[in-house]
């Protein structure tokens, strides 16, 4: 049973928002008749000895061991190793000009061992590497999104019959309500000639069915699906994920399929009866889940050191010894083992 233009299943991407929340201890007081007003800097390296500036924490005044209430969003990838520097500057003017503030310490990492760390604390130290006094940064990483899913089981009752020489082929349509309209979340399977189908079980994200409001509406639309392309609508509902919870708490939740257009005939009561047997919600855990719960990965390299790979002391062999002691059998090694070391304790 096919699903009607749903699109091919696609591999996770290992990418996601974190959220960076920072607080210092222990800072240099530079201000001879107050403390220091701290802020923090964050930077990333791209490429060489170039940084840049991604976002700063507010100012905090006179506290030389401040908890920063602004998080630093960034976007997290697995794959990618993301450098970073902390820099805590003692701001003295009204539109934080760096130029003219004292500086307290800097720190530098990448964004995977904070991730895999969930809380990293590191001293801070000067731009020549020097101890910035006793003072210690610590940064505490969180994933920004809604991961959690709803898992559905879905069945209907008596529908119409919308095909001549059989019953109907019913699909249901799941749509987010938004301000500019109703945005389709999820289609099920087709079911053949069926009046009285029950779907295979599926899940929508909690985001994309109605944006993690679990009180905003929903619209179920059944259709009979035609090769055409141009399905017969058969009808349709409304409710909320919260009612449907409820509902399926003792039994399960039913609703009338109701078709607008038959309405006004004599007697009409319903298209039929959409089940919804089971509706569950449960969170969906992420690759980044994994990582700050624990998990570790370890890396292990085998080289194939067959005579096809040629005679090392060739520059055509990948297992060429180079008088600079680089092949591309080291490049991959160390590209590899960069991304992977931060991820592995031992």
């Amino acid at each position: 049973m096919a699903a009607v233009g749903a699109p091919p299943p696609r591999a996770t991407d290992c990418v996601t928002k974190v959220a960076l929340t920072i607080s210092c201890d222990n800072l240099l007081d530079m201000d001879a008749f107050s403390k220091s007003d701290p802020m923090c800097v964050l930077r990333m390296n791209t490429s060489g000895p170039h940084w840049y500036e991604i976002c700063r924490t507010e100012k905090i005044q006179n506290c030389l061991n401040p908890r920063f209430s602004k998080s630093l969003v960034l976007d997290y990838y697995f794959e990618v190793v993301q450098k970073l520097r902390f820099e805590v500057y003692d701001i003295d003017t009204e539109n934080c000009n760096l130029e003219e503030a004292d500086f307290l310490g800097q720190m530098e990492c990448t964004l995977g061992q904070i991730v895999s760390s969930s809380k990293l604390t590191k001293p801070l130290v000067r731009r020549d590497r020097t101890p910035a006094g006793s003072g210690t940064i610590t940064i505490c990483a969180e994933e920004q999104t809604d991961n959690r899913v709803v898992l559905f089981e879905a069945a209907a009752r008596k529908l119409d019959k919308k095909d001549f020489f059989g019953k109907s082929d019913p699909f249901l349509e799941f749509y987010k309500q938004t301000e500019t309209g109703w945005q389709l979340a999820h289609r099920t399977e087709v079911i053949k000639n069926n009046l009285n189908p029950t779907w295979k079980p599926f899940r929508i994200s909690m985001q994309s069915l109605c944006g993690g409001d679990v009180e905003k509406l929903i619209k179920v639309d059944c259709y009979d699906y035609n090769n055409s392309g141009s399905h017969d609508f058969i009808g349709s509902f409304q409710t909320t994920l919260s009612q449907i919870q409820q509902a399926t708490q003792s039994y399960a939740a039913e609703f009338e399929c109701i078709n607008s257009k038959k309405g006004k005939k004599k007697g009409y009561k319903n298209s039929g009866v959409i089940i919804i047997k089971q509706c569950k919600t449960v969170k969906e855990y992420t690759f980044l889940d994994y990582i700050m719960g624990g998990c570790q990965i370890n890396f292990t390299i085998a080289i194939d050191f067959t005579g096809s790979n040629g005679d090392p002391k060739s520059p055509r062999s990948l297992h060429y010894i180079n008088p600079q002691g680089y092949n591309e059998y080291l490049a991959a090694i160390w590209a590899v083992g960069n991304v992977i070391q931060d991820y592995d304790s031992d």
